[in-house]
């Protein structure tokens, strides 16, 4: 890929271009990128930093929630004067501190089933920060029909997850209802409201998560598809969990009995909370 970087662009990304699994090539790819960020909470904001200082040239960001002081001790791309500022144009004005570059797209809406199509199409990569199962699901099954390779993350209390989901890629990808086959009952997993998060998870699974967006529009390294991360900050242990696709996966597998997002008409009601 041709590209005629600028001296300041030069500079500016020297540490990468001195990579050889990155180089002058790779960073043109960034910079050609596009990439949909769904919620500017805890996991987005760092996440949003570091895509943006990488050069990804296009940012989405999806969330239709404001800035609230709670917001402050985990969302750092928000700051104390951000307060009741809708999240999407808070997020959007850090970003462009960081680096000009970049285009950032405002979606000031939270992901619906009548919305995910239009949301997913102009992006290569998604990116899911969001704060409930409801919403998970819908972004899996979505990513899994619009053919976008899904990079998620959660996070509650001390611990974190992260993986990587591009079932679209072939039977040894999964997706994400190859773990989990449909979403729990509310009142078995509480929210990170409900269940406290300590701030610094959200930078080390935002942060890590934009590892992993970074390597799959790159195409170097090994993918976390059939992988999935647990994090115990505690114990400061990592703990690498194969996962296979499920042949009776009612998404992907053998025989799927989803066949389009109607599934989520009747559980989609308030989703995109972002963590």
């Amino acid at each position: 890929m041709d590209f005629d970087f600028s001296d300041p662009q030069l500079e500016r990304y020297a540490r990468h271009i001195v990579l050889p699994e990155v180089g002058g090539t790779g960073q043109a790819r960034l910079l050609a990128s596009r990439a949909l960020v769904i919620g500017a909470g805890g996991l987005g904001a760092p996440l949003l930093h570091y895509l943006a200082a990488a050069g990804i040239g296009t940012i989405g960001i999806v969330d239709d929630d404001e800035v609230s002081l709670s917001n402050l001790q985990r969302q750092v791309i928000h700051r104390t004067e951000d307060i009741g500022r809708a999240k999407t144009e808070s997020a959007a004005e850090a970003i462009s501190r960081i680096n000009p570059d970049v285009r950032v797209v405002r979606h000031n809406e939270r992901i619906t089933v009548e919305n995910a199509a239009r949301l997913l199409a102009d992006y290569d990569i998604v990116a899911d920060g969001t704060d409930n199962f409801a919403s998970r699901f819908l972004i899996n099954d979505a990513c899994y029909f619009a053919k976008k390779t899904l990079v998620f993350a959660a996070i509650l209390r001390f611990d974190g997850q992260l993986a990587t989901f591009k079932p679209n890629e072939g039977p040894e990808n999964p997706c994400y209802r190859c773990i989990f086959r449909e979403p729990p009952p509310p009142s078995m997993v509480p929210s990170c409201a409900e269940g406290g998060v300590l701030g610094a998870i959200a930078g080390a699974m935002g942060s890590l998560q934009a590892v992993e967006v970074i390597k799959e529009l790159l195409g170097i390294g090994e993918s976390l598809s059939g992988t999935l991360v647990i994090y115990d900050a505690l114990a400061t242990g990592f703990r690498n969990v194969r996962i296979r696709r499920d042949p009776a996966c009612p998404l992907c597998g053998d025989a799927p009995s989803i066949t389009d997002l109607s599934i989520h008409q009747v559980s989609n009601g308030d989703v995109c909370e972002p963590a």
